[in-house]
């Protein structure tokens, strides 16, 4: 497909760049009450204003994006919304990508609101946002379509690491919820143009290698990007992941939360965290 002007870009082809220029490291803002605690600050919106500031100030050099998980914003109500939309307004001053936590699903009117708020034109509206499919894939059509008018991007819930998930994704065996979803995702992204990689993303685990061995799921052939959760303080190293992504690396963004933000208050120790992560995850793609 022939490549898009830098002001024409599709969601997927920004990520594509963003990870060729600053690396694969997306970190997760999550400002969690036992968080703010540690930290030294107040479980209020000062509070999160305060530690959003320092994760932006101390990794922004060092991520191609960052992925603010929106229910520790939520619980704040209106200011805590006025943070998240602060943190939008400085990541695209600093060229930096938003994967907005969301994990939004619903059905019809409920689906375009959501859609509308997120992907279209709302003080809310990002880069990308995460979307839960279990209500049926074509239920996230609304957000599918104002991702695609608008070149922003999604991230389908597809196989996650988290026990419970085995539930419902792994219900079918080699016919599985999991392999629907993804090949869903594909499909979609095969509707636009694009010269890297689609859009339309998946959320995968970083530690779900032997489940795709289960359910003889390949991703090599996967058209569009994969938020990989896991790496880090959740267990997966940077050889795990990228031999569970072997074939897709350059397409993989690999959200580390509790691994870097451990390290703050200090702007300092938060930015070598991150740098860190970073040349440990571009060593090993390099060497694959």
């Amino acid at each position: 497909m022939s490549n898009p002007s830098v002001e024409k870009m599709p969601f997927g082809d920004r990520l594509a760049t963003a990870i060729s220029e600053r690396g694969s490291l997306c970190v997760g803002i999550d400002p969690h009450a036992q968080l703010l605690e540690q930290w030294g600050l107040p479980d209020n919106a000062e509070g999160l204003r305060a530690f959003t500031e320092a994760v932006v100030e101390g990794c922004g050099d060092h991520v191609a994006a960052f992925k603010p998980q929106v229910a520790f914003f939520e619980r704040h109500g209106a200011a805590g919304f006025q943070v998240l939309e602060e943190l939008f307004t400085e990541a695209r001053v600093r060229n930096i990508l938003i994967i907005a936590d969301a994990k939004r699903g619903d059905i019809g009117s409920t689906m375009k609101a959501y859609a509308d708020s997120w992907l279209g034109s709302s003080p809310l509206a990002t880069d990308s946002v995460t979307l839960s499919p279990y209500l049926g894939f074509e239920s996230l059509r609304p957000a599918l379509d104002a991702a695609d008018k608008h070149q922003r991007g999604t991230f389908v819930l597809a196989l996650t690491s988290n026990p419970e998930g085995r539930s419902v994704q792994h219900i079918g065996g080699t016919a599985s919820v999991a392999r629907s979803i993804i090949e869903q995702a594909h499909a979609e992204n095969e509707r636009s143009s694009w010269y890297h990689m689609g859009s339309c993303g998946l959320v995968v685990g970083a530690t779900v290698g032997q489940a795709l061995v289960d359910l003889e799921i390949d991703l090599s052939s996967f058209n569009g990007p994969i938020l990989a959760p896991g790496y880090g303080a959740q267990g997966a190293t940077a050889a795990d992941l990228y031999s569970v992504f072997s074939g897709i690396e350059k397409q993989v963004l690999v959200n580390s939360s509790r691994g870097v933000l451990a390290h703050g208050p200090n702007t300092d120790s938060l930015r070598e965290a991150a740098e860190a992560s970073r040349e440990d995850l571009l060593t090993v793609l390099n060497a694959a």
